[in-house]
């Protein structure tokens, strides 16, 4: 089991989120697909991607491309099983070039509380790092760090 678990209240759903947050941002790819059920189910902007070591694979590309990789995920829905969440992540390329990629995402778990299918829609802008919010050493953010909402994104 993979508390909390649905059906999802705010509460419930907001624990959901953050740990899926933590979870993103240690940036290990063997813990985070653990978080889904071995048959889960993506749609990641154009790709789609289904089971525990293709999730793996994926997110193992991800942040090696995606340096210094940020998360800050929010609520923005819930009934039932279903969760939907708006995001926003901040990265860098090898070369220096930093982005802020924002989306949503539509969750559906399992009875145990695992993520059976993953929907997200994902944009990029390139900023400045003079515009750059995530300051946070890398790793879990903050628990006095800002939202989304305090940061006006």
């Amino acid at each position: 089991m993979r508390p909390p678990l649905p059906p999802f209240t705010n509460q419930t759903a907001i624990a959901k989120i953050r740990a899926a947050e933590d979870g993103w941002n240690s940036r290990d790819p063997g813990k985070v697909a653990m978080a889904y059920t071995p048959d889960s189910q993506w749609r990641n902007r154009a790709q789609f991607i289904k089971g525990r070591a293709e999730i793996e694979t994926f997110l193992t590309r991800k942040w090696q491309r995606e340096l210094d990789y940020r998360l800050i995920k929010e609520l923005w829905a819930v009934s039932g099983n279903r969760i939907a969440v708006r995001f926003a992540y901040e990265w860098r390329t090898d070369q220096g070039q930093w982005f802020r990629s924002y989306g949503n995402e539509n969750w559906e778990f399992d009875a145990q509380g695992y993520m059976a299918s993953r929907i997200a829609s994902i944009n990029d802008l390139a900023i400045l790092d003079a515009d750059r919010k995530y300051h946070w050493p890398l790793g879990r953010r903050p628990d006095d760090h800002p939202g989304l909402t305090e940061l006006g994104l």
